[in-house]
């Protein structure tokens, strides 16, 4: 591996692979190629996945960043790998031993390590991620006999990464969706939702009200409640609702469906760009409850409240 190659490394697992991605994590913080590990958790196994996809799949573009990669543990390595391969760009592979990280780095240029929380020990997994991170791609590996690869394949990798790549922007492309929610936000304009910042909605009908809404991460809803009950689901991202009026809270992520009551009090966390469909029983409205400073002193003190 080339010593001036640096590598930015998202990682997340379920609760089955959680104790062996904390090894990894601390592993890997140890390497000398790696300039960071960003540790995102713990959650269910697909939207572990789909949190280091997105990362992977829209890298830092500046021509010093380091190479953006991630690794996603569950139970058997396999779950987490299938729905890391749903975002364009990521390669996500299962790897038991060396050599598969090898062939998978040399051949299909690896970019996410899929790992089993259940079947590999913390220093087999160490093992695999040296690997992972040491071969290049169109390296010599097990499966060219270790000898370098054959003129024929060496023209076939020059194209492959383009073509692949082209797949999935091929496949949005498709003049046909399925999905009546998808169609709807092509080409949508966005109005900013002025009191709160990051916020932009496009109401689509008017009572019962329905309404494509977008956050960027990082922005925060302040407890605030509506005259009318309201269904959401999110359509991609990942949020907090806090139900203050329930004592409840609630994680949500790509497919999760809420209803709040009318009258319930809520506030709410983006922790990436979230982007959801959300009806009202009636016309659309919104009452404050308290201001945005409160709501980012009272998020910071209960997320810094759940991780001790």
């Amino acid at each position: 591996m080339a010593a001036d190659r640096r590598f930015k490394i998202f990682a997340a697992a379920d609760g089955f692979g959680q104790p062996l991605k904390d090894a990894v994590v601390a592993h890997l913080r140890a390497h000398p190629a790696v300039a960071e590990v960003v540790d995102l958790g713990v959650d269910k196994y697909y939207a572990a996945a789909a949190a280091v996809a997105r990362h992977v799949s829209s890298p830092d573009s500046a021509p010093d960043a380091p190479e953006v990669r991630g690794v996603v543990v569950c139970g058997t390595g396999a779950g987490v790998c299938i729905f890391a391969n749903k975002y364009p760009r990521v390669y996500a592979t299962h790897c038991a031993s060396p050599a598969d990280a090898v062939n998978t780095r040399s051949i299909n240029a690896c970019n996410v390590l899929a790992l089993s929380g259940s079947a590999t020990p913390p220093d087999a997994a160490a093992a695999i991620a040296d690997a992972w991170l040491a071969t290049p791609f169109r390296a010599p590996c097990p499966a060219s006999g270790d000898a370098p690869w054959p003129e024929d394949i060496q023209r076939f990798f020059d194209t492959a990464p383009d073509e692949m790549a082209a797949i999935p922007e091929a496949a949005e492309g498709a003049p046909d969706s399925a999905c009546a929610i998808c169609c709807l936000r092509s080409g949508m304009e966005f109005e900013p939702v002025g009191i709160m910042p990051g916020g932009e909605m496009r109401i689509v009908r008017e009572s019962p009200t329905s309404a494509y809404v977008r956050f960027k991460a990082g922005s925060v809803e302040p407890a605030h409640h509506h005259t009318f009950g309201h269904d959401l689901v999110v359509i991609k991202g990942k949020k907090k609702v806090w139900n203050l009026t329930k004592k409840e809270s609630y994680d949500l992520v790509d497919g999760d469906f809420l209803f709040t009551p009318a009258g319930d009090v809520h506030r709410v966390k983006y922790f990436e760009d979230t982007e959801f469909f959300i009806r009202w029983d009636g016309h659309w409205d919104i009452f404050l409850d308290e201001d945005l400073d409160t709501a980012h002193s009272a998020i910071d003190a209960e997320l810094a409240a759940a991780s001790k």
